[in-house]
């Protein structure tokens, strides 16, 4: 696993603020040469994506703060602060939409100039899902959960714009008015999945979820392959925040070992984990051998 790269998260953050905004005045453009009620509603969805950006902007710069006096563990978690908000802003945009939807229904109306809204639109949905594809890929790779989430954000806002443009073909086609309608409300009902999923994603995050459990493998195959002298490990538990990851356990070790040849187990086990777990904080609590041992154990072959 790499080192999170925290200006490159930074920099995608600011710069989706100016590129959510142009996104926003195509698709408005759209909906003004048109007149329809799904182009509107896309429309509705990118405004929301812009205050998603500069919010996410803002809070990506204060989570990457070192800890101080008063977070004394750093600041991370304010990123899934921004995931909740984001998985907010979706719910809604998809509301508006549905809002939209429905007033479309009780008076549909074929567009007017429909093939040129198409285009302008269709540009825009493709400049969000090369953008979208980029923060997921990004954020995942580097840990941030604000940029993640305004890549789902954006990329919910490419479904919408997918299902618009075969609303419109369809309705255009066939001269069925009520199409139009029918997909924006469709896609808005799936847009509110999407931020129902985000939130509670981020609220899990937020009451301290442990690790992952390809990482746990990873860190329990760390102490294994580097506690040589040690005679067990118990009571291992994790945390996620952000970037960070926070990992404590107990370290039993022989009566008679001295200290500092526990301490030189401990500087092992805590370089081989960072090196598996970038980003990781560990706390090793060490116990002589015949104290009561709980909780998770980990074996120690060798």
């Amino acid at each position: 696993m790499s080192q999170p790269n925290h200006t490159l998260v930074q920099r995608l953050a600011f710069w989706g603020i100016p590129l959510s905004l142009a996104v926003m005045g195509l698709k408005l453009l759209a909906w003004w040469v048109t007149g329809s009620v799904a182009l509107l509603s896309d429309g509705l969805e990118s405004s929301v994506n812009v205050t998603a950006a500069v919010v996410a902007y803002f809070v990506i710069r204060y989570a990457q703060r070192p800890a101080d006096d008063d977070h004394q563990f750093g600041h991370h978690k304010a990123e899934y602060i921004s995931a909740v908000l984001e998985g907010v802003l979706i719910v809604v945009a998809a509301l508006l939409i549905v809002k939209e939807a429905y007033a479309g229904i009780m008076q549909p109306a074929l567009p007017e100039a429909p093939w040129l809204g198409l285009g302008i639109n269709g540009f825009a949905g493709v400049i969000n899902a090369v953008w979208a594809t980029v923060l997921i890929r990004v954020g995942t790779v580097n840990r941030s959960p604000a940029l993640k989430a305004d890549g789902h954000h954006v990329m919910s806002d490419v479904v919408t714009s997918g299902g618009v443009f075969v609303g419109l073909v369809l309705a255009v086609l066939t001269g069925y008015a009520i199409l139009d309608p029918l997909l924006a409300l469709i896609v808005g009902v799936n847009i509110l999945w999407q931020g129902y999923r985000l939130i509670t994603s981020s609220l899990g995050a937020l009451m301290d979820k442990a690790v992952e459990p390809e990482e746990e493998v990873a860190i329990k195959e760390a102490i294994a392959a580097h506690s040589a002298g040690a005679l067990g490990v118990h009571d291992l538990r994790t945390r996620r925040a952000g970037a960070a990851a926070f990992i404590d356990f107990h370290l039993v070790v022989p009566a008679m070992m001295t200290v500092g040849q526990a301490h030189d187990i401990c500087d092992r086990l805590e370089d081989a984990i960072k090196q598996a777990i970038p980003g990781a904080s560990l706390a090793i609590h060490v116990e002589p051998e015949g104290e009561r041992e709980h909780g998770v154990k980990v074996q120690i072959e060798g």
